[in-house]
């Protein structure tokens, strides 16, 4: 049986801490709303080989339009078990070795935001997916290739990174309908080859994700 090498483990040591920590999602009042929006962002660093989960995942920032109920729209809140809104099959399919359970990301108002993260290392293929849910009707608008069929209007893009060798590929899918935004982050690096999976792995694993929890906004 091989062991993990202790490079390999020092990398995946920052991911268990994230999993217990969850990522923070909250404002402290509509006072500082825009500053804890931009210390959110700076705490979001692009996925590389030495923190494999971008920083945690995508995460859900806070909107910039302060405090406050949400905007009028169909959905008036987000589901408030966001880790159930994935089937089990496909989590274990995006995420082999995953607790389908997930980890529930911290939020300070859940009438607003939720989100939930899976992650795991099978082998030494390594795998991390989040998903978050926004009804404010603020949430930044995503960038990329349009996707079709999904929501309102839904864009996927994908980016590469490489640390010591190590590659690290994510995707980003983000989906709007109505007032509701949801984003989904997949990302993933094999740590014996060095190599990322490719684009399109990536990107069908995002936007399969992201498919699952725009049926659960509507259950």
């Amino acid at each position: 049986m091989r062991s993990l090498p202790l490079t390999l483990v020092a990398r995946i040591l920052p991911v268990a801490v994230l999993a217990v920590a969850g990522v923070a999602m909250t404002t402290s009042g509509s006072g500082d709303a825009d500053d804890t929006r931009s210390q959110a962002a700076d705490a979001s660093p692009t996925p590389s080989a030495a923190d494999p989960t971008g920083g945690g995942g995508s995460g859900i920032a806070p909107d910039g339009g302060g405090g406050g109920a949400s905007t009028a729209g169909r959905y008036s809140k987000p589901p408030a078990e966001a880790c159930s809104a994935l089937p089990a099959a496909t989590v274990k399919k995006l995420v082999p070795g995953a607790k389908t359970s997930g980890n529930e990301l911290k939020s300070s108002d859940l009438n607003r935001r939720s989100g939930c993260s899976w992650h795991a290392l099978d082998g030494f293929d390594y795998r991390w997916l989040d998903i978050s849910f926004d009804v404010t009707g603020r949430a930044p608008a995503g960038s990329g290739d349009p996707v079709s069929g999904l929501g309102d209007k839904a864009t996927v893009n994908d980016k590469i990174t490489s640390d010591d060798d190590q590659q690290v590929r994510e995707a980003v899918v983000t989906v709007r309908k109505d007032n509701a935004t949801i984003v989904a982050t997949y990302n993933g690096g094999d740590f014996e080859s060095h190599k990322a999976p490719s684009s399109k792995v990536v990107r069908d694993g995002a936007i399969s994700a992201a498919k699952n929890a725009l049926s659960a906004l509507d259950e």
